[in-house]
């Protein structure tokens, strides 16, 4: 979203095959990144070429770092070969930024902006934007007001006179996480006990440490794999943004870091891997499935939502994924769990519902598939001009003073 030609928040990536980039034509001063997932940073170093100043708290700006060169990496290995941006580009971004930690007001080309902990992964935030004729924008980012095994739940967020808003739930609460994680716990010990493998596919930002985790809570051991381990060197830097950081550690003390070379020797045997990539578009999963395939005795236990064009989506619509050209027909099962780290339709009701109560205006409701119906909730049920905006779409108004 782009505030008044100057300030961008977020320039992401959607994947799928192919992946999708964002519209061209912008020219923004300033970037500010939500959090470190590709649909919110992935596409940030396309802009290096403006000079604009880019705002991140610490751990984003890492995962960002981390996540750009792993696009580099799989743009080589891909039959294109075509990459989105260059390590230049990586390099500059890495100049470009500076780090601001949740709370602290900081200025940028004639704004007043904050970062406030919106829960979601490490280093999430909402955005304050605050102009200095006293207009305020408030952009939530993915955010979940619900703490979980990794981090708190979001901080009170700030009063508004216009808020931009998630809606990937809207219409869908969750299970209670008590219950998912017991249904996922029994799952993955009747794996074990029937002979199979329990393949546990994770994002590797927030998701595979979280179930490390809930695993080593169980008293489970896992191999772990991926660039899940890399996030966790990371967070070994930023206790401050975990919930936990203890119990974080012990976790990954306990689990078997898997190398190349033994990813076929660890299947010989009943086991438990968490790995990525978390839609089984690419990293060790789909080794991991090449040798699994045929194996009734073993489990695919997703553990987030799988975008459209994904092999996640393909695996548990058809039971089916393409991988070097090749469609693999799976037998063993897959299940679904939510582990989502997005609040769910009764806290987005209920966080609209608070902060238009203490002077929102308007609402712009963005990152959902139902954007225009919760828009029209919105105005019917609470009397608050809502906005489902259109890529590409203007919209002006000037905010009325109290």
């Amino acid at each position: 979203m782009l505030v008044n030609g100057e300030i961008l928040l977020d320039y992401g990536i959607k994947a799928g095959d192919p992946s999708e980039y964002p519209l061209n034509g912008m020219e923004p001063k300033a970037v500010l990144v939500s959090h470190g997932h590709l649909d919110h940073c992935g596409a940030v170093p396309n802009l290096m070429y403006l000079d604009p100043d880019v705002f991140m708290t610490p751990p984003t700006a890492e995962f960002t770092s981390l996540l750009g060169r792993d696009t580099l990496k799989l743009a080589e290995s891909t039959l294109s070969g075509v990459a989105p941006f260059d390590p230049e580009d990586l390099q500059k971004l890495s100049q470009r930024t500076r780090t601001m930690d949740y709370g602290e007001t900081f200025k940028t080309h004639g704004y007043r902006a904050c970062f406030y902990n919106a829960g979601h992964i490490p280093g999430a935030s909402g955005i304050l934007l605050e102009s200095e004729s006293g207009e305020s924008l408030f952009y939530t980012g993915d955010f979940n007001l619900e703490e979980t095994r990794l981090v708190p739940g979001a901080a009170k967020f700030p009063k508004t006179g216009t808020l931009v808003l998630e809606s990937t739930y809207f219409g869908e609460d969750h299970i209670p996480r008590k219950e998912t994680e017991e249904r996922f716990i029994e799952s993955v010990l009747e794996t074990l006990d029937r002979g199979g493998t329990a393949l546990i596919p994770a994002f590797a930002i927030g998701r595979t440490q979280e179930m490390l985790m809930l695993l080593d809570a169980h008293g489970i051991r896992a191999y772990v794999d991926g660039m899940g381990r890399d996030v966790y060197k990371i967070l070994q830097k930023y206790p401050e943004y975990l919930r936990n950081p203890e119990l974080l550690d012990r976790a990954f003390g306990r689990a078997i870091s898997v190398k190349d070379r033994q990813r076929d020797s660890i299947l010989k045997e009943p086991s438990v891997i968490v790995t990525t990539a978390g839609m089984l578009n690419g990293g060790p999963a789909l080794h991991y499935l090449s040798r699994l395939y045929k194996d009734p005795k073993s489990k695919i236990l997703l553990t987030g939502y799988q975008v459209e064009g994904t092999n996640g989506r393909l695996a548990l619509k058809h039971g089916v994924i393409e991988t070097d050209g090749a469609v693999l027909t799976l037998k063993p099962r897959i299940e679904q769990y939510d582990f989502s780290a997005h609040s769910g339709d009764s806290e987005l009701k209920k966080l609209v519902k608070y902060l238009c109560r203490k002077g929102t205006e308007r609402v712009f409701v963005m990152h959902g598939d139902k954007t225009e119906i919760f828009a029209q909730w919105i105005s019917e049920e609470i009397g608050v001009d809502a906005y489902a905006p259109a890529n590409g779409e203007l919209f002006a108004f000037k905010e009325e003073k109290k």
